[in-house]
């Protein structure tokens, strides 16, 4: 059980949300009310479970009487469960239950949530509760409570985790892991910022030198790779998450940032690898969806020159942004656009890089504006109008001619000769289509692995490193496409690898 220490006048607003106020938990009247209503969990529709008291035993089935307004109920003796004694309110680890059942595990996460506690403990996990609001408890302040302390020492919070991985890396000498999963909306990709964040500050050797004033060659090279590494995120959430149904922010893409550490426990670097970027969003999106929030920053934050510059066109004009512009409460497309670039430019993206990035941006739009139709006589595909197939290569640096004749009638290799075949309408929206989705594909790969370059400049070896995985989220709908099947197995197979390693 953790310990509540003397809190300053700062820190007392946050305990609240980490500390349970044992004066209210465990008194002797709820002990005997429990006792002497033999109270058990029973289905609820409304509820899930609730509590009931033993009534009477029959052969199949119990009678009880229900605590909320005292009505009488016969349950199937297979759907009771049984109810912790109340000590155990509201405990930090679920592992420490005496009765160890579906309804008792979700009492104690709804109980503690209620309370303003969104982590709790089940043995080695750590379940967390979305509270849709900020919390006081990502400081630095708490960041320092939580350093060098043992797991059990402190309240549970995902620092507690990355001190505890962070400790048996170094004690260990041994490469560490952490898995965040779970479904949309979750708040995986919240905690995994946490992860980094406190991992930088306890691991920054920018100031351990500072501190033993130790003399550096190249004073911007530390501190800087602590920064750049919490910038990363902004970058990556702006390319590769959107608006969904149930996520204002879900990351449509998995990743593993891998954080390197030297012999004395220093960050030296970092690597992060994708999975499964969800391309098809680029080309179209669902009822109420949106696609990359890139493409909507773009379009709103862009000034008159850049727009002119990138030939860019009200939400309207494009056929990809299916649902037009659709704002998200709360956010402002146009301030965080502004962010975006300010990470890149502390990346170190220089201002050619940026633009040419954007332009690609551009680009993947405008594959959606060409379009096609079907000859009179015959079932060939012609383009009428070229307007937008020439923005598009403007933006691309290619020759409109070429582009158009290698869309309509691209040439095939039969034997050893190359001839030209004319594509139907359906084969000319497809080819342009897959283009799109392969090159917004390639602008993310191309993102990732700048970012990479930026995070390993260091040139000494890691000696060891914490890996954390973010994995895209469950979302099940009536209708799911292919890469939301893909998604969903993928999460399922790793629960399950996850599950059987521990």
């Amino acid at each position: 059980m953790a310990v509540r220490a003397p809190a300053s006048q700062g820190d007392a607003s946050a305990e609240r949300y980490l500390f349970v106020d044992r004066n209210q938990v465990g008194n002797p009247a709820s002990q005997a009310d429990w006792t002497a209503k033999r109270l058990v969990w029973v289905p609820s529709e409304r509820h899930g479970f609730e509590a009931a008291g033993l009534r009477e035993e029959r052969e199949d089935e119990m009678l009880v009487e229900l605590a909320e307004n005292g009505r009488q109920v016969l349950v199937a003796k297979d759907d009771i469960q049984k109810m912790n004694p109340p000590k155990f309110t509201k405990v930090e680890d679920m592992a420490e239950l005496t009765c160890l059942n579906e309804a008792s595990v979700l009492h104690n996460l709804k109980d503690r949530y209620y309370s303003g506690l969104i982590y709790t403990y089940s043995g080695l996990f750590c379940v967390v509760i979305n509270p849709y609001k900020n919390l006081p408890i990502y400081t630095e302040q708490i960041v320092e409570m939580y350093r060098g302390k043992k797991r059990h020492e402190m309240p549970p919070h995902i620092y507690a985790i990355s001190e505890a991985a962070y400790r048996s890396m170094l004690q260990d000498r041994e490469d560490q892991s952490i898995l965040c999963t779970g479904e949309s909306g979750a708040g995986k990709t919240e905690n995994t910022k946490k992860v980094i964040q406190y991992l930088a500050h306890v691991a920054s050797s920018h100031k351990a030198r500072k501190d033993h004033n130790v003399p550096t060659s190249n004073p911007a090279s530390y501190g800087e790779l602590e920064r750049q590494l919490l910038q990363a995120n902004p970058i990556l959430e702006a390319f590769g998450n959107a608006k969904t149904v149930k996520n204002d922010n879900s990351s449509r893409f998995g990743k593993f940032i891998r954080i390197n550490f030297d012999v004395a426990g220093y960050i030296v670097g970092a690597n992060i690898e994708t999975y499964l970027l969800e391309k098809s969003r680029a080309i179209r999106q669902a009822k109420d969806e949106r696609t990359f929030h890139i493409f909507y920053q773009l379009l709103v934050g862009a000034g008159e020159h850049m727009k002119a510059e990138l030939l860019l066109e009200p939400f309207n004009q494009y056929r990809f942004l299916s649902n037009g512009y659709l704002p998200i409460p709360g956010q402002q497309d146009k301030e965080i656009f502004q962010e975006t670039m300010e990470s890149m430019r502390i990346m170190g993206f220089s201002h050619e890089e940026i633009h040419c990035m954007l332009r690609m941006v551009s680009a993947v739009l405008q594959f959606g504006n060409i379009s096609f139709r079907k000859e009179r006589n015959t079932d060939q595909a012609s383009m009428p109008d070229n307007t937008a197939a020439q923005k598009l290569c403007h933006l691309l640096g290619m020759n409109v001619t070429e582009f158009t004749r290698a869309i309509l009638t691209p040439r095939i290799k039969v034997g050893r000769d190359y001839v030209q075949k004319a594509q139907t309408k359906e084969q000319a929206d497809f080819a342009v289509e897959a283009l799109a989705k392969a090159t917004y594909e390639r602008l993310f790969r191309w993102l990732v692995h700048r970012i990479n370059r930026a995070l390993d400049r260091t040139k000494r070896q890691g000696a060891s490193f914490i890996g954390i995985l973010d994995i895209a989220g469950f979302e099940i709908f009536q209708l799911n496409s292919f890469e939301q099947l893909c998604i969903n197995y993928t999460n399922e197979k790793l629960q399950q690898l996850f599950n059987h390693t521990m």
